[in-house]
Protein backbone atom coordinates (compact mmCIF):
# COMPACT_ATOMS: atom_id res chain seq x y z
CA UNK A 1 0.00 0.00 0.00
CA UNK A 2 2.79 2.68 0.99
CA UNK A 3 4.42 2.00 -2.61
CA UNK A 4 1.43 2.16 -4.30
CA UNK A 5 0.94 5.54 -2.32
CA UNK A 6 4.19 6.62 -3.60
CA UNK A 7 6.90 5.87 -0.91
CA UNK A 8 10.01 3.55 -2.19
CA UNK A 9 10.06 1.57 1.25
CA UNK A 10 9.90 -2.00 2.36
CA UNK A 11 8.37 -3.01 6.00
CA UNK A 12 9.90 -5.50 7.13
CA UNK A 13 8.06 -5.52 10.52
CA UNK A 14 4.68 -4.80 11.74
CA UNK A 15 3.16 -4.74 15.81
CA UNK A 16 -0.59 -3.98 15.46
CA UNK A 17 -2.58 -3.25 18.72
CA UNK A 18 -5.93 -2.31 19.10
CA UNK A 19 -6.91 1.36 19.46
CA UNK A 20 -10.72 3.05 19.87
CA UNK A 21 -14.04 1.65 20.50
CA UNK A 22 -15.43 1.83 16.94
CA UNK A 23 -18.95 0.17 16.12
CA UNK A 24 -18.41 0.49 12.28
CA UNK A 25 -14.69 -0.22 12.25
CA UNK A 26 -11.38 -1.06 13.71
CA UNK A 27 -8.69 0.42 14.37
CA UNK A 28 -5.47 -0.67 15.64
CA UNK A 29 -1.71 1.39 16.41
CA UNK A 30 0.72 -0.22 13.32
CA UNK A 31 4.39 -0.01 15.05
CA UNK A 32 6.34 -0.16 12.08
CA UNK A 33 10.04 -1.38 11.09
CA UNK A 34 10.67 0.66 7.61
CA UNK A 35 13.57 -0.26 5.07
CA UNK A 36 14.43 2.01 2.08
CA UNK A 37 12.99 5.30 4.02
CA UNK A 38 14.73 8.72 3.81
CA UNK A 39 12.72 9.65 6.55
CA UNK A 40 9.52 10.51 5.09
CA UNK A 41 7.46 8.25 7.03
CA UNK A 42 6.32 7.94 11.19
CA UNK A 43 7.09 4.97 12.51
CA UNK A 44 3.62 4.56 13.72
CA UNK A 45 0.09 5.05 11.68
CA UNK A 46 -3.08 3.90 12.64
CA UNK A 47 -4.59 1.40 10.92
CA UNK A 48 -8.61 1.12 9.99
CA UNK A 49 -10.40 -1.35 8.56
CA UNK A 50 -13.80 -2.83 8.39
CA UNK A 51 -14.91 -5.29 10.87
CA UNK A 52 -17.64 -8.17 11.89
CA UNK A 53 -18.96 -10.40 9.74
CA UNK A 54 -20.16 -10.76 5.91
CA UNK A 55 -23.79 -9.39 6.33
CA UNK A 56 -22.50 -6.66 8.81
CA UNK A 57 -19.90 -5.30 6.68
CA UNK A 58 -22.48 -5.25 3.69
CA UNK A 59 -24.81 -3.05 5.54
CA UNK A 60 -21.76 -0.77 6.37
CA UNK A 61 -20.19 -0.57 2.85
CA UNK A 62 -21.97 2.46 1.63
CA UNK A 63 -20.07 4.04 5.13
CA UNK A 64 -16.99 2.57 4.09
CA UNK A 65 -16.60 3.55 0.58
CA UNK A 66 -18.12 6.71 1.86
CA UNK A 67 -14.71 7.01 4.58
CA UNK A 68 -12.07 6.37 1.68
CA UNK A 69 -13.56 8.88 -1.30
CA UNK A 70 -13.18 11.44 1.83
CA UNK A 71 -9.76 11.18 2.20
CA UNK A 72 -8.88 10.49 -1.27
CA UNK A 73 -10.55 13.29 -2.59
CA UNK A 74 -12.24 15.75 -0.19
CA UNK A 75 -10.00 15.71 2.25
CA UNK A 76 -7.30 17.79 -0.08
CA UNK A 77 -9.97 20.49 -0.54
CA UNK A 78 -10.63 21.11 2.97
CA UNK A 79 -8.62 23.30 5.56
CA UNK A 80 -9.69 21.01 8.77
CA UNK A 81 -7.46 19.84 11.07
CA UNK A 82 -7.78 15.97 10.39
CA UNK A 83 -5.28 12.73 10.19
CA UNK A 84 -3.02 12.45 6.90
CA UNK A 85 -3.89 9.46 5.48
CA UNK A 86 -0.94 7.64 4.05
CA UNK A 87 -2.12 5.10 1.85
CA UNK A 88 -6.24 3.43 0.90
CA UNK A 89 -7.61 0.56 -0.22
CA UNK A 90 -11.24 -0.59 -0.28
CA UNK A 91 -12.56 -3.75 -2.51
CA UNK A 92 -15.01 -2.52 -5.58
CA UNK A 93 -18.00 -4.02 -3.06
CA UNK A 94 -16.74 -1.81 -0.02
CA UNK A 95 -17.20 -4.59 2.09
CA UNK A 96 -13.52 -4.49 3.60
CA UNK A 97 -11.26 -1.35 3.60
CA UNK A 98 -8.03 -0.21 5.12
CA UNK A 99 -6.81 3.31 5.38
CA UNK A 100 -2.93 3.59 6.94
CA UNK A 101 -3.70 7.62 8.82
CA UNK A 102 -1.98 9.58 10.86
CA UNK A 103 -0.86 8.30 14.66
CA UNK A 104 -2.49 11.36 16.35
CA UNK A 105 -1.34 10.32 20.03
CA UNK A 106 -0.56 11.73 22.77
CA UNK A 107 -3.74 13.89 21.62
CA UNK A 108 -6.45 13.41 24.15
CA UNK A 109 -10.04 12.33 22.87
CA UNK A 110 -12.98 14.38 24.44
CA UNK A 111 -15.61 12.46 26.51
CA UNK A 112 -19.30 12.90 25.22
CA UNK A 113 -20.29 11.55 28.01
CA UNK A 114 -18.64 14.56 30.50
CA UNK A 115 -18.67 17.15 27.87
CA UNK A 116 -16.51 19.55 27.44
CA UNK A 117 -15.45 22.92 28.44
CA UNK A 118 -16.70 26.33 26.41
CA UNK A 119 -12.87 26.92 25.19
CA UNK A 120 -12.48 23.60 23.62
CA UNK A 121 -16.33 23.75 21.99
CA UNK A 122 -15.20 27.34 20.53
CA UNK A 123 -11.55 25.61 19.27
CA UNK A 124 -13.92 22.64 17.56
CA UNK A 125 -15.59 25.54 16.11
CA UNK A 126 -12.56 26.99 14.53
CA UNK A 127 -11.43 23.79 13.04
CA UNK A 128 -15.18 23.13 11.81
CA UNK A 129 -15.29 26.27 9.75
CA UNK A 130 -11.93 24.74 8.12
CA UNK A 131 -14.10 22.07 6.84
CA UNK A 132 -16.97 23.85 5.54
CA UNK A 133 -15.42 27.30 4.51
CA UNK A 134 -13.23 25.96 1.66
CA UNK A 135 -16.03 24.03 -0.13
CA UNK A 136 -18.85 26.47 0.81
CA UNK A 137 -21.75 27.06 -2.17
CA UNK A 138 -19.05 25.32 -4.35
CA UNK A 139 -20.53 23.47 -7.40
CA UNK A 140 -17.46 20.96 -6.85
CA UNK A 141 -18.27 19.08 -3.79
CA UNK A 142 -22.50 19.43 -4.69
CA UNK A 143 -21.06 17.16 -8.02
CA UNK A 144 -19.17 14.86 -4.97
CA UNK A 145 -21.79 14.35 -2.73
CA UNK A 146 -25.65 13.94 -3.79
CA UNK A 147 -27.74 16.85 -2.20
CA UNK A 148 -30.95 15.01 -0.01
CA UNK A 149 -33.65 14.92 -1.97
CA UNK A 150 -37.57 14.72 -1.92
CA UNK A 151 -37.67 10.57 -2.45
CA UNK A 152 -35.15 10.53 0.67
CA UNK A 153 -37.15 12.53 2.70
CA UNK A 154 -40.42 10.67 1.88
CA UNK A 155 -38.59 7.76 2.78
CA UNK A 156 -36.70 9.48 6.23
CA UNK A 157 -39.94 10.63 7.30
CA UNK A 158 -41.92 6.48 6.74
CA UNK A 159 -38.60 5.02 8.89
CA UNK A 160 -38.16 7.61 11.21
CA UNK A 161 -41.04 7.10 13.49
CA UNK A 162 -40.81 3.64 14.13
CA UNK A 163 -37.36 4.24 15.04
CA UNK A 164 -38.39 7.09 17.53
CA UNK A 165 -40.77 4.50 18.74
CA UNK A 166 -37.65 1.72 20.04
CA UNK A 167 -36.09 4.61 20.72
CA UNK A 168 -38.02 5.61 23.43
CA UNK A 169 -39.09 1.93 24.42
CA UNK A 170 -35.49 1.62 25.06
CA UNK A 171 -34.83 5.09 26.69
CA UNK A 172 -37.96 6.43 27.81
CA UNK A 173 -37.54 5.71 31.46
CA UNK A 174 -34.31 7.60 31.32
CA UNK A 175 -35.57 10.92 30.11
CA UNK A 176 -37.62 13.54 31.28
CA UNK A 177 -41.14 14.16 30.05
CA UNK A 178 -40.48 16.90 28.23
CA UNK A 179 -37.58 15.21 26.49
CA UNK A 180 -40.01 12.39 25.64
CA UNK A 181 -42.69 14.93 24.47
CA UNK A 182 -40.59 16.32 22.02
CA UNK A 183 -39.05 13.18 20.26
CA UNK A 184 -42.58 12.52 20.26
CA UNK A 185 -42.77 16.06 18.09
CA UNK A 186 -40.36 15.12 15.63
CA UNK A 187 -41.86 11.73 14.46
CA UNK A 188 -42.79 13.01 11.17
CA UNK A 189 -40.91 16.32 10.37
CA UNK A 190 -37.09 14.84 9.75
CA UNK A 191 -36.99 14.27 6.38
CA UNK A 192 -38.87 17.69 5.86
CA UNK A 193 -35.97 19.36 7.84
CA UNK A 194 -33.46 18.36 5.90
CA UNK A 195 -34.58 19.11 2.77
CA UNK A 196 -35.89 22.57 4.23
CA UNK A 197 -32.41 24.16 3.90
CA UNK A 198 -30.69 23.59 0.67
CA UNK A 199 -28.83 26.60 0.78
CA UNK A 200 -26.00 27.40 2.40
CA UNK A 201 -24.38 23.90 1.52
CA UNK A 202 -20.82 22.42 2.73
CA UNK A 203 -19.14 18.91 3.60
CA UNK A 204 -20.78 18.14 6.80
CA UNK A 205 -19.30 16.12 9.25
CA UNK A 206 -22.13 13.99 10.66
CA UNK A 207 -21.20 13.25 13.69
CA UNK A 208 -18.88 15.94 14.99
CA UNK A 209 -19.05 15.05 18.71
CA UNK A 210 -16.32 14.77 21.26
CA UNK A 211 -15.88 11.25 20.85
CA UNK A 212 -14.89 12.14 17.46
CA UNK A 213 -12.22 14.91 18.32
CA UNK A 214 -8.67 15.07 19.32
CA UNK A 215 -7.25 17.72 21.73
CA UNK A 216 -3.70 18.64 21.51
CA UNK A 217 -2.61 18.23 25.42
CA UNK A 218 -1.70 21.86 25.31
CA UNK A 219 -5.15 22.63 23.34
CA UNK A 220 -3.11 24.34 20.44
CA UNK A 221 -5.89 22.42 18.18
CA UNK A 222 -8.20 19.99 17.32
CA UNK A 223 -8.10 17.32 14.81
CA UNK A 224 -11.35 15.27 13.86
CA UNK A 225 -11.85 11.73 12.85
CA UNK A 226 -14.41 9.49 11.56
CA UNK A 227 -15.50 10.56 7.84
CA UNK A 228 -17.90 7.52 7.48
CA UNK A 229 -21.39 9.99 7.47
CA UNK A 230 -19.85 12.73 5.36
CA UNK A 231 -22.37 14.24 3.20
CA UNK A 232 -23.83 17.49 1.46
CA UNK A 233 -25.91 19.79 3.56
CA UNK A 234 -26.48 22.81 5.54
CA UNK A 235 -23.04 23.75 7.40
CA UNK A 236 -24.46 24.94 11.04
CA UNK A 237 -25.79 21.51 11.69
CA UNK A 238 -22.26 20.06 12.63
CA UNK A 239 -21.99 23.40 14.67
CA UNK A 240 -25.30 22.80 16.26
CA UNK A 241 -24.31 19.18 16.68
CA UNK A 242 -21.40 19.84 18.42
CA UNK A 243 -22.53 22.05 21.18
CA UNK A 244 -26.10 21.05 21.57
CA UNK A 245 -24.70 17.38 22.88
CA UNK A 246 -21.44 18.34 24.40
CA UNK A 247 -22.21 21.25 26.07
CA UNK A 248 -23.72 21.31 29.54
CA UNK A 249 -26.89 23.41 29.24
CA UNK A 250 -25.98 26.14 31.25
CA UNK A 251 -22.38 26.75 29.69
CA UNK A 252 -24.70 26.47 26.30
CA UNK A 253 -27.05 28.87 27.15
CA UNK A 254 -24.35 31.29 28.05
CA UNK A 255 -21.62 30.79 25.28
CA UNK A 256 -23.89 30.09 22.30
CA UNK A 257 -23.59 33.71 20.98
CA UNK A 258 -19.78 33.53 21.17
CA UNK A 259 -19.68 30.39 19.88
CA UNK A 260 -21.61 31.16 16.43
CA UNK A 261 -19.97 34.34 16.39
CA UNK A 262 -16.66 32.47 16.52
CA UNK A 263 -17.73 30.05 13.68
CA UNK A 264 -19.15 32.78 11.63
CA UNK A 265 -15.95 34.94 11.85
CA UNK A 266 -13.65 32.00 11.17
CA UNK A 267 -15.71 31.40 7.80
CA UNK A 268 -15.71 34.71 6.49
CA UNK A 269 -11.79 34.51 6.68
CA UNK A 270 -12.00 31.92 3.86
CA UNK A 271 -13.82 33.93 1.76
CA UNK A 272 -17.37 33.23 2.80
CA UNK A 273 -19.81 36.50 1.73
CA UNK A 274 -23.31 37.16 1.72
CA UNK A 275 -24.08 35.08 4.82
CA UNK A 276 -24.96 37.15 8.07
CA UNK A 277 -24.53 36.52 11.32
CA UNK A 278 -28.29 36.85 11.86
CA UNK A 279 -28.62 33.94 9.28
CA UNK A 280 -26.11 31.85 10.87
CA UNK A 281 -27.67 32.32 14.30
CA UNK A 282 -30.57 30.87 12.88
CA UNK A 283 -29.12 27.84 10.79
CA UNK A 284 -27.37 27.07 14.03
CA UNK A 285 -30.86 26.78 15.75
CA UNK A 286 -32.16 25.26 13.05
CA UNK A 287 -29.68 22.63 12.78
CA UNK A 288 -30.20 21.62 16.37
CA UNK A 289 -32.38 18.55 15.06
CA UNK A 290 -29.25 17.08 14.07
CA UNK A 291 -28.67 15.79 17.53
CA UNK A 292 -32.08 13.70 17.92
CA UNK A 293 -31.40 12.71 14.09
CA UNK A 294 -28.07 11.01 15.16
CA UNK A 295 -29.45 9.70 17.96
CA UNK A 296 -32.01 7.73 16.93
CA UNK A 297 -30.18 6.28 14.32
CA UNK A 298 -26.87 5.68 16.21
CA UNK A 299 -28.58 4.34 19.65
CA UNK A 300 -30.02 1.37 17.57
CA UNK A 301 -27.31 0.59 15.53
CA UNK A 302 -24.68 0.81 18.88
CA UNK A 303 -23.97 -1.80 20.42
CA UNK A 304 -25.36 -2.08 24.19
CA UNK A 305 -23.16 -0.93 26.72
CA UNK A 306 -24.23 0.96 30.20
CA UNK A 307 -21.32 4.09 29.21
CA UNK A 308 -23.38 4.20 25.60
CA UNK A 309 -26.88 3.91 27.54
CA UNK A 310 -25.49 7.01 29.80
CA UNK A 311 -24.09 8.88 26.68
CA UNK A 312 -27.15 8.47 24.41
CA UNK A 313 -29.36 9.64 27.74
CA UNK A 314 -27.29 12.58 28.47
CA UNK A 315 -26.91 14.01 24.83
CA UNK A 316 -30.54 13.41 24.00
CA UNK A 317 -31.35 15.83 27.13
CA UNK A 318 -29.20 17.89 26.65
CA UNK A 319 -29.96 18.68 22.52
CA UNK A 320 -33.70 18.55 23.64
CA UNK A 321 -33.53 21.44 25.90
CA UNK A 322 -31.15 23.10 22.84
CA UNK A 323 -33.76 22.32 20.74
CA UNK A 324 -36.47 23.87 23.61
CA UNK A 325 -34.75 27.25 24.00
CA UNK A 326 -33.53 28.47 20.01
CA UNK A 327 -37.38 27.38 18.71
CA UNK A 328 -36.23 24.69 16.83
CA UNK A 329 -38.83 23.51 15.78
CA UNK A 330 -41.08 26.61 15.56
CA UNK A 331 -38.16 27.17 12.36
CA UNK A 332 -39.31 24.11 10.59
CA UNK A 333 -42.60 24.90 10.78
Amino acid sequence: MLRGAGHDVTVTDVVATPVGTGQMGASFRLRLTIEGDEGGLPSTMVGKAATGPPERRAISSGSYRTEVDFYRNIAPRIDARIPRCWASWVTDDATDFLLLLEDLAPREQGDQLLGTSVDDAALAAVNLAGLHGPLWNDPWIAGHLPPFDDEQAAGLDAVFPTMVDFFLGRYGPRLEPSTRALYERIKGVTGQWLNGRRTPFAAVHGDYRLDNLMFAPDRSDVAVVDWQTVSLGLPARDLAFLCGTGLSVEDRRAADDDLVATYHATLTGYGVENYSLAECREDYAYGMLQGPLVIVFGSAIAEATERGDEMFTVMAERSAAAMDDLGTLDLLA
